[in-house]
């Protein structure tokens, strides 16, 4: 049996790569010792030419760039790629489909990822069809700070099997540090979809799907060498206040360089930075454990470094893990901690959580002496945080832009601050390096057809993406029109961009800008009060396909504006509430309702 041949566009790294040839030449050797060669190889050769499907639902794009991954592989073990969106697929065409490999990520407490959504509504449905024919695999991508992690893939998986399909590979859920799981997950699920017999079940060519699919196959794509475990150094080239002195906010534009070898990025996509912790809170961590900051620890890798820059660079100090939490409960005996896990009260724990760090958490009980070793144990990964790029690659060329608001509170009698914005806003500089990573988001695209009219809602930060669309729509010298709506605490300081706006307006790239500004006036406005204002307006541009991008925070703004939505589109096209959701979900389904929220 010739073992299948990991190509070089394949996306591993290069100890992910050592893995994978590990593990098909112990797949190889076993094969060989037990007498199967023969089989093994029939099985390579009908896999030959065979379609396997990889669906994704992504929210910031790391689901869709594990499909690609998925595909390289499929296409090493002579499998036939069909690489879709999960909202692309229709529930009847699923049922068709013989091989099925599923990524999916998980937002917010649980949530489905938008183009997820409508196909798990269809899937979870009544009337949604056996799956006896397909055999499938899930890979769960999720965050164990939040409620729900990789439900979404969680909640697929179950599904699946609950309507006949046959799971030939365990699902696997991975945590924010999710590359080498996800690599060991493809190994397995690839050559377990590959052994699928080819021949009719149920009546159902086994191929079927291949044709009943709208997916075409997919495509090799060359990846950037520069990622989160590779960031590019980017030289910051502004670092600048955009909010007024009398703002309860601190928003600042970033500009960073791009260089010859920098990054390829388009409109939508985001901007994943490498943050660096608070060198006080570090410092603050190790007096508490009570040892010197040149102590020598085992980094991850093996290799031995001083506990002040693993801290620094390596490990989350400011957002405690759940396994610092619970072995903090059961060390201290804090009546009220080992209360709220015990009952898993979720409410009750994010309530007690706010405002605390690692370091609160180690003080909670000075009796506790946890010595670094331990510690490090219980602390999740330093994560990258992602945010909108407010740049056009066609406006501002060698350059990304970023729009970021600087978190800062007091709690505990210590002043706080949000581990990226902070490192940002006070510990970077003109001329200083950052490393960065593109973070793609083909779902939050404008339009191909630069006619197309579009509408854009994104109060605050959310304002970023759009910044990048107006910039962009002017470059390309798109002639449809372009309408905003910002807005936030007052006019006066709140209003960032505003000399942009004005100019583009002037310019008539802007056709329409409305502005709500929530505290100028005893009733607060907000965005959503806008657009149901404006909603007979609204409601036409839509009507003459106006593609609709909504950007911010999920957990408040992004439903309100839903609810806006729904309102607008029921009273102004004289529909009742079903009517009016199934006029929604249609512009989702078309691509002309796309939300950047988080």
């Amino acid at each position: 049996m010739e073992i299948p041949y990991i190509p070089e566009y394949a996306p591993f790294t290069g100890d992910q790569r050592a893995w994978l040839s590990g593990f098909l030449a112990g797949l190889h050797s076993r094969t060989v010792m037990s007498g199967q060669t023969g089989t093994a190889t029939a099985t390579v050769e009908r896999a030959a030419g065979a379609a396997v499907h990889i669906l994704y639902g992504s929210q910031t794009g790391n689901a869709e760039s594990l499909a690609e991954d998925v595909a390289a592989a499929a296409r090493a073990h002579g499998l036939e790629p069909l690489v879709a969106s999960l909202d692309t697929v229709d529930i009847n065409a699923l049922s068709a489909m013989r091989r099925v490999l599923v990524i999916t990520s998980t937002y917010g407490e649980g949530e489905m990822p938008d183009n997820a959504q409508l196909f798990w509504d269809a899937v979870e449905s009544e009337s949604a069809p056996r799956l006896e024919g397909l055999y499938f695999g899930v890979l769960a991508l999720g965050d164990t700070s939040y409620d729900g992690y990789c439900q979404s893939g969680k909640n697929i998986d179950a599904r699946f099997e609950a309507l006949g399909g046959t799971r030939v590979v365990d699902r696997t859920d991975c945590d924010v540090d999710y590359e080498d799981p996800a690599a060991e997950w493809i190994v397995r699920a690839v050559a377990a979809v590959a052994g699928v017999d080819g021949d009719a079940v149920a009546g159902v060519d086994g191929d079927a799907g291949a044709a009943a699919s709208p997916v075409a196959p997919a495509q090799t794509k060359t990846k950037s060498q520069w990622t989160r475990k590779n960031p590019y150094p980017a030289t910051v080239l502004a670092n600048r206040l955009l909010s007024g002195e009398d703002s309860a906010k601190e928003v600042r534009h970033f500009t960073f360089a791009l260089g010859e070898d920098g990054l390829d990025y388009e409109a939508g996509d985001g901007l994943g930075i490498r943050p660096i912790n608070d060198p006080a809170l570090v410092e603050a961590i190790i007096h508490q454990l009570g040892v010197s900051g040149d102590y020598v620890v085992t980094a991850k890798d093996g290799s031995s470094a001083p506990l002040d820059q693993v801290l620094t660079s390596d490990y989350e100090i400011s957002i405690p893990s759940r396994d610092l939490i619970e072995d903090i409960a059961r060390r201290s005996g804090d009546a009220e901690l080992q209360h709220i896990l015990d009952t898993e009260d979720r409410e009750a724990l994010d309530a007690w959580l706010w405002g605390k760090d690692v370091l609160d958490l180690l003080q909670l009980d000075n009796s506790i002496r946890l010595n670094p070793e331990d510690l490090l144990t219980l602390l999740r990964p330093l994560q990258h945080r992602v945010y909108s790029i407010s740049s056009s690659p066609l406006a501002h060329d060698g350059t990304v832009h970023l729009t970021v608001a600087s978190v800062r509170y007091r709690s505990g009698e210590r002043d706080r601050g949000g581990v990226c914005s902070t490192y940002l806003a006070d510990r970077v500089g003109e001329g200083d390096r950052v490393g960065v990573f593109v973070s793609k988001n083909n779902s939050f695209r404008l339009p191909a057809d630069d006619a197309v009219p579009v509408v854009m809602i994104g109060p605050g930060t959310g304002i970023a993406p759009f910044r990048a669309f107006l910039h962009e729509r002017r470059a390309r010298n798109a002639s449809g029109q372009n309408w905003l709506f910002f807005g936030d605490q007052h006019q006066s300081s709140d209003f960032i961009y505003e000399d942009e706006l004005n100019g583009l307006t002037r310019d008539g790239v802007l056709t329409r800008l409305d502005l709500a500004f929530s505290r100028d006036q005893s009733e607060k406005i907000y965005v959503q009060t806008r657009m149901r204002e404006q909603g007979r307006d609204l409601f036409d541009w839509l009507e003459n396909g106006a593609h609709m991008y909504v950007c911010g925070d999920a957990t408040r703004m992004a439903k309100d504006v839903d609810d806006a939505l729904h309102e607008v589109v029921a009273e102004h096209g004289g529909l009742d509430a079903d009517a009016a959701e199934d006029y929604v979900n249609n512009l989702k389904r078309s691509k002309r309702y796309l939300r950047d929220v988080y």
